[in-house]
C-alpha cells in the first residue's frame, strides 16, 4: 500500500502584503500606459517640423520684402523641454517646447534657438502635420476656438 501524500501549498505572499501590492501594481501600469499615450514624436518628425516652420517663416518674410527666400535650413540637435497634449481644432495634438541648433543654407554660423511646435497626428497615425495658430487665441471666456493652419510634413524616402 502506498501512503497518500498531501501537501498544503503556501501562498507566495502573505495576505496583508498582497492586499496592497495588487492595487499598487495596477496603478503603476495605468500611469505607464497614460505616459505612452502622449509619447514624443520621433526625432525625424521634430527635425522635419522645425525645417518646415523655418521655411514657412522665411518664405513669408521674403514675400513681404520681395526677396529670394534662399535654400533649405539645416536643423540639428533638438532638445524637448516640455510636451503637453492640446486640441487643434477638432483633433488632438501636441505642443512641444525646447531648443534646437540650426543654420540657413550656405551660412557657416550655427544658431541655438528656442522653439514652440504644434504637431497633429495624421488620421491613420502614420504621418504628422505642422499646426500653426492663426491670429490671437480667443480669451478664456470667449466661445470661439483658435483657428489653425496645418501643413503635412514632407515624406522622406526610407533608405
Amino acid at each position: 500500500m502506498v501512503p497518500a501524500v498531501f501537501s498544503h501549498a503556501q501562498p507566495l505572499l502573505p495576505p496583508r502584503l498582497s492586499a496592497w501590492l495588487l492595487p499598487l501594481l495596477l496603478m503603476v501600469c495605468m500611469v505607464l500606459t497614460g505616459c505612452s499615450a502622449t509619447a514624443q514624436p520621433p526625432r525625424s518628425v521634430l527635425l522635419q517640423a522645425l525645417e518646415l516652420q523655418i521655411q514657412l517663416t522665411q518664405g513669408a518674410i521674403a514675400d513681404a520684402l520681395a526677396l529670394d527666400a534662399g535654400g533649405m535650413p539645416e536643423v540639428s540637435r533638438v532638445r524637448v523641454a516640455q510636451q503637453r497634449p492640446i486640441g487643434i481644432g477638432e483633433a488632438k495634438g501636441l505642443r512641444l517646447e525646447g531648443q534646437f541648433d540650426w543654420r540657413l543654407a550656405g551660412d557657416p554660423i550655427r544658431v541655438d534657438s528656442p522653439f514652440e511646435l504644434f504637431l497633429q497626428r495624421g488620421e491613420r497615425g502614420q504621418s504628422w502635420r505642422l499646426a500653426r495658430p492663426v491670429g490671437p487665441a480667443p480669451s478664456a471666456g470667449a466661445d470661439g476656438q483658435q483657428t489653425w493652419i496645418t501643413d503635412p510634413l514632407p515624406l522622406k524616402a526610407r533608405g
